[in-house]
């Protein structure tokens, strides 16, 4: 089977023969500092409560958690943006998986601090048929306990990629959201988890639906 987890390993294989090694060991020291951060522990937990949200799609509509969980349980994924290769795997397997999701009751939304016009470009690139919703400065996400500042140290490194954090999400304050996936019932209550500090680690698209 052609799982998200082996198109990860092609595309590590692929990074480490292209990129130097001082970028390879430089995005490696920022994944090993943050764990220690204490995400998994300090973050929203199985159980919990999220609180509502009123977020803008890629077209700048306010899309609410309120008018969803009337009718759909909620699958939400947040992502670090489309400039990340593994962020924009697991929106394609997601994609792939959309009508199971759908058939479980459960609508698909995505969640990045990438301003809108960022977000519209990236769902006609891969096709997304969900919504991709904006999270200004990462204010939702902080909530749920899920946001980190990139290390001063590996700054230099996106920049040298080509990669202006604030050009795709407005601001200057260089805070991401770790990769995380959850179920949220009609109550906001999360049934089910995933998050890993380490980006290349992303939720097996088989459990989640499971879950569901």
């Amino acid at each position: 089977m052609n799982t998200l987890a082996k198109q990860i390993e092609h595309l590590n294989q692929e990074l480490s023969s292209q990129l130097p090694q001082d970028i390879l060991d430089a995005f490696g020291k920022s994944i090993e500092d943050l764990k220690t951060g204490k995400f998994e522990e300090n973050s929203i937990q199985i159980g919990g409560q999220i609180p509502e949200f009123s977020l803008p799609n890629a077209l700048g509509k306010i899309v609410s958690s309120e008018e969803i969980l009337k009718n759909e349980k909620i699958v939400l994924a947040f992502y670090r943006g489309g400039w990340c290769p593994y962020c924009n795997l697991e929106l394609k397997f997601l994609q792939d998986s959309l009508i199971r999701i759908k058939n479980k009751g459960a609508a698909l939304i995505a969640v990045s601090p990438q301003s809108p016009d960022h977000s519209l470009s990236m769902i006609e690139k891969n096709n997304l048929e969900f919504e991709v919703l904006t999270d200004i400065d990462n204010n939702f996400a902080k909530k749920l306990g899920i946001v980190f500042q990139l290390q001063d140290f590996v700054l230099p490194y996106y920049k040298g990629l080509g990669i202006f954090l604030s050009d795709f999400n407005k601001n200057n304050d260089n805070t991401l959201p770790i990769p995380a996936v959850f179920v949220v019932d009609k109550n906001r209550v999360v049934t089910y988890r995933f998050l890993d500090v380490n980006y290349m680690n992303r939720v097996d698209v088989e459990k989640l639906i499971e879950a569901l």
